[in-house]
Order: C-alpha cells, then sequence, then structure tokens
C-alpha cells in the first residue's frame, strides 16, 4: 500500500468491520523523542471505531480484533495506538 500509515489503518479497518464510525488521530507529536518516536511522524494513534461487529466482543476481545485486523502495522511501524471500539449508538 501507499500513503500514510493512517489510511493504510483506515482501510484496513474499514475492510475488516465496515465501521459506522472510524476516527484514526495521530498522536506522534505529542510524543516527539519519547521512546518508540522513529522520527517518521507516524508512530502513535489513537483509533475510534464503532462497527456492529463488535456487538457479541467485550472490550479486550474488540481491541484484540483492531489489532487483528492491523496485521504488522502495530509493533512494525507503529510504535503504540489507543483504541476505543464501541458499538453504534453504545
Amino acid at each position: 500500500m501507499t500513503g500514510t500509515v493512517a489510511d493504510e489503518m483506515h482501510t484496513l479497518l474499514t475492510e475488516a468491520f465496515a465501521p459506522t464510525r472510524l476516527a484514526i488521530i495521530n498522536d506522534s507529536a505529542k510524543h516527539s523523542g519519547h521512546m518508540g518516536d522513529d522520527g517518521s511522524g507516524e508512530s502513535h494513534f489513537t483509533i475510534e471505531i464503532d462497527a456492529a461487529a463488535f456487538a457479541p466482543m467485550n472490550r479486550l476481545a474488540r481491541q484484540r480484533a483492531v489489532i487483528a485486523a492491523l496485521g504488522d502495522i502495530v509493533g512494525g511501524r507503529v510504535h503504540a495506538v489507543a483504541i476505543k471500539a464501541g458499538v453504534p449508538a453504545e
């Protein structure tokens, strides 16, 4: 894939969950010079996602599902990700 890491994450999460709401916030500037900052400006993110697919899952299962959908991005090009995963109208 080409483009930013955020674009790649958006595509992967949209394909995996068909979310009704998806926000990917780049928090990297807040962590400049800290551990995990690789200088790319794309090392730390917050993901806010609502999808019906999360309905049968508890909070931990939702977070694991999001991490799994992102594949090797997290722990590779992305050092840290905060995940807020919910169900529409939750």
